[in-house]
């Protein structure tokens, strides 16, 4: 028998999926946050670089910090708060 795959993309495959006519866009690389902005994670799949885990697609945190070229999104999860990393790409501001 073979052991079932357990990798960080398992079970993704309609979440990371983009429409046929979806084109590249530069803006959400290029957008900046302030420290304690409200975001939403949502996976952006045509960049693999400072993608946060799928579990937290669609989750609404806080930026913390500024860590390079990411940021440092604080999240409740259940009792728990999480930090994630996640670039610019992943992010999009929550409309107030």
């Amino acid at each position: 028998m073979v052991k079932k795959s357990r990798g960080m993309r398992r079970g993704t495959r309609s979440k990371m999926k983009r429409g046929r006519k979806d084109k590249f866009k530069v803006a959400p690389y290029l957008q900046a946050f302030e420290i304690n902005d409200r975001v939403v994670i949502k996976l952006n799949p045509s960049s693999q670089r400072g993608f946060p885990d799928p579990v937290f697609e669609g989750r609404t945190g806080k930026i913390k910090e500024r860590r390079g070229r990411s940021y440092v999104v604080e999240l409740k999860v259940g009792k728990k708060t999480k930090n994630i990393i996640a670039r610019p790409e992943h992010l999009i501001p929550k409309s107030k």
